[in-house]
């Protein structure tokens, strides 16, 4: 997945204007067209998805004489991107056939009842059998229906820089089995390797889901043993709110910072900071350690504009521990995306059938390896092709084992901004650990209508 940053209501009114033009006339204006619309990266240099979209077109025009395709890129920072799109969806003069919604935000849409149920579709494409019951689980209703196919899902870990370590005395072969000996690691390059940042975790509302999922729900989750959720009570229908493990991922995020362990405040709490981790600080060898996730690769890729063939030979990969090494001992966190009709879209026969020829065996293989996604059809995963593609694709998939995926129901971007504003209180000095969950359990209180279970 892509991290997604939180956006407002008065930056959705600024956007709604660019939004509804941004579809021309609409999915409807021609019934031998279907319009696909998806996010376009802001580096100009990043074609991933468009160099795979423009060679699926091209497949389906062949095999459907007389139809078209039309890409209707959305170039925007992640947080603009659903702004519009959501824009988009509210009419059938702007929805386009086929959209890209990320697993954060599709069940607020389906609620809006802007998707399309795909549950008759599906039954009737024998590939859907292929697909891993947790990524189909991903792209579900609260009602039961499915309204998105996944098109790959992604894990989480550290990544480490191999030069950084020798010069810090550290193993080349490093596997933390705490967090200690992740903050350990860290104030050792502090100390041994000066202009160096030690280690980069996402925090606070500029980068948005990145802080929540990459950092502050890698932490969470790795508070307990595994067998229950520490975010939201599935039983009770609730979320919970704050609790010991809370405060030590909180802490955690204090003491990184507090510390000096991580980048500059300010640097952390640019929202290009993630661009600058990928394309700048691990590349040029400025980043000791960093909490990130699988698809980092897609950036080195030849004709990336990042290029950057030896990464695999000077960066090193762990699994994030839990946080005393209890069992299971590591911990992942998964997203992914999904390709949805919209509810109002004019060709929704015609956009299934372009999932259809997006999602052959063949095409969502090599979708897999251009994004550095893991797979989520497990014909593909089997596949030694897949598996030996490119260096990390074995060891991200491998963590699938350990992995969770984050409470998606309506209430949860309301429930991840009020984590990112407590990570960020505390990233600047601003509030205490107590405090900064106090202020978490007020605003999970208002973001949730009040329905939450004291821990």
């Amino acid at each position: 997945m892509r991290p997604t940053a939180a956006f407002t209501p008065l930056l959705a009114l600024a956007l709604a204007a660019t939004a509804l033009t941004a579809c021309g006339g609409g999915s409807g204006s021609d019934p031998d067209t279907v319009k696909v619309s998806f996010k376009q990266s802001t580096d100009n240099s990043i074609k991933v998805m468009d160099t795979y979209l423009a060679d699926i077109r091209k497949q389906f025009e062949k095999a459907h004489p007389g139809k078209k395709v039309e890409l209707v890129p959305i170039k925007a920072p992640d947080s603009e991107y659903y702004t519009k799109l959501q824009q988009m969806l509210r009419s059938p003069k702007t929805a386009p056939d086929l959209v890209y919604e990320d697993t954060f935000l599709i069940n607020s849409d389906i609620t809006s009842g802007y998707l399309k149920p795909l549950d008759p579709y599906l039954a009737k494409w024998p590939d859907w059998n292929r697909f891993i019951d947790t990524a189909k689980a991903a792209a579900k209703g609260e009602d039961g229906k499915t309204y998105g196919v996944p098109d790959g899902t992604d894990t989480r870990g550290l990544w480490f820089d191999k030069g950084v370590f020798a010069k810090a005395g550290l193993p080349a072969d490093w596997q933390p089995k705490t967090w200690k000996d992740v903050l350990t690691a860290a104030r050792t390059i502090k100390q041994k390797v000066p202009g160096v940042i030690p280690l980069n975790v996402y925090t606070g509302k500029p980068v948005g889901e990145a802080a929540t999922m990459q950092t502050f729900e890698m932490l969470l989750y790795g508070t307990n043993d595994g067998s229950t959720d520490p975010l939201y009570d599935k039983n009770a229908k609730k979320w919970i709110a704050g609790g010991q493990g809370f405060e030590d991922a909180l802490a955690f995020v204090e003491t990184v910072y507090q510390e000096k362990l991580g980048p500059d405040v300010s640097d952390a709490l640019d929202p290009n900071v993630m661009t600058r981790v990928r394309g700048e600080w691990l590349p040029k060898g400025r980043l000791g350690i960093a909490l990130d996730g699988s698809w980092l690769p897609q950036d080195w890729l030849p004709g990336s504009g990042h290029e950057w063939p030896g990464w695999s030979k000077k960066l090193g990969l762990a699994a994030m521990p839990t946080q005393h090494g209890q069992a299971p001992g590591k911990v992942s966190m998964s997203g992914g995306w999904t390709w949805s009709i919209p509810a109002k879209a004019g060709n929704p026969d015609l956009a299934f059938e372009f999932i259809k020829t997006m999602q052959t065996k063949a095409n969502a293989q090599k979708w897999y390896v251009a994004n550095s996604g893991i797979a989520v059809r497990e014909d593909v995963a089997k596949d030694p092709g897949y598996a030996t593609a490119q260096p990390g694709i074995r060891f991200f998939t491998d963590l699938v084992r350990y992995t969770h995926y984050r409470p998606a129901y309506p209430a949860y971007p309301k429930v991840s901004t009020a984590i990112q504003e407590a990570m960020e209180r505390v990233t600047t000095g601003d509030m205490s650990v107590d405090e900064a969950a106090g202020a978490y359990v007020d605003a999970l209180k208002d973001a949730t209508d009040d329905q939450v279970v004291e821990r």
